[in-house]
């Protein structure tokens, strides 16, 4: 005896695709709005986390052999072209360079200062770029989403005044597509916002390093060499150079620091180079 086929599942008369078509314009217009929105979001996500990921993988090497170099030239071979650090190291080596140029001259602490100051900008600049659309769509999804949801809750009383009764024939459609408009406004706003505080976390760390490669940079030119960072532990010399000072002794509470420059009886001292640094 021949078993009955089955009878093939009724299609959802509700889903995505039904609420869109009773939905018309609006529907879809918001629809693609929000699927642009999301697209962007994860396509800015993952271009920023690779170039995050390139300035850590930088830094990394950096802090293994940048500073085993007997000079800045030789050890800017070291790093990748076009990188954050060789950028920051260029600039100081330019700026060096300039400054033996200029007709009427300043300081050169305040020079390179102010030249690697544009260079570390410039780097958070780039880094910064695709943040705002983040910002942007994690604010303003939710409502775009509730827009969609206002305009389908308007057709269910349409439709609810036509009838002269609240069918659920009548409205399960429009409410149903404002209950889905809600939905993907809110699918689209928090991986944004997600996004947006990780890579500003990740964008803080970044800085901090590129902040002191910078300062280290400053410190090694302005001591022509003398001073380098620290590796290998504290009070442990640098591989091809003098040995580095130990840290200054905690200043007893109540006491007041010495200013650069000052003795401890209050005269004004002859500045040395390591004061002017």
């Amino acid at each position: 005896m021949a078993t009955p086929a089955a009878a093939p599942a009724a299609e959802n008369p509700y889903g995505l695709m039904q609420a869109l078509q009773e939905g018309g314009i609006i529907a879809w217009t918001t629809f693609i709005i929000l699927v642009i929105m999301s697209i962007g979001t994860f396509y800015i996500l993952f271009t920023k986390l690779m170039q995050q990921q390139k300035i850590i993988s930088q830094g990394n090497k950096v802090r293994a052999s940048f500073w085993n170099s007997p000079n800045l030239k030789d050890a800017a071979t070291k790093l990748e072209a076009k990188s954050a650090y060789r950028s920051i190291v260029d600039d100081a080596l330019l700026a060096q360079d300039q400054h033996g140029k200029l007709t009427d001259p300043i300081d050169q602490h305040d020079w390179m200062g102010n030249s690697l100051a544009r260079s570390q900008g410039a780097i958070g600049a780039r880094l910064g770029e695709g943040l705002a659309f983040l910002a942007t769509v994690g604010s303003t999804a939710p409502f775009i989403g509730l827009f969609g949801t206002v305009i389908g809750i308007y057709r269910a009383l349409i439709k609810i005044g036509a009838a002269g009764q609240a069918s659920i024939d009548a409205v399960a459609g429009p409410v149903g597509e404002a209950l889905i408009m809600t939905a993907l406004g809110l699918v689209v706003a928090v991986p944004a916002v997600l996004a947006y505080n990780w890579l500003i976390r990740r964008n803080k760390s970044i800085m901090e390093d590129l902040a002191a490669f910078t300062n280290d940079i400053h410190g090694y030119i302005m001591s022509n060499g003398a001073v380098k960072p620290r590796l290998g532990g504290v009070g442990s010399p640098v591989k091809g150079g003098a040995e580095t000072r130990s840290p200054a002794a905690p200043t007893p509470r109540g006491s007041e620091p010495l200013r650069p420059g000052q003795t401890p009886t209050g005269a004004q001292a002859t500045p040395t180079t390591a004061d002017r640094v």
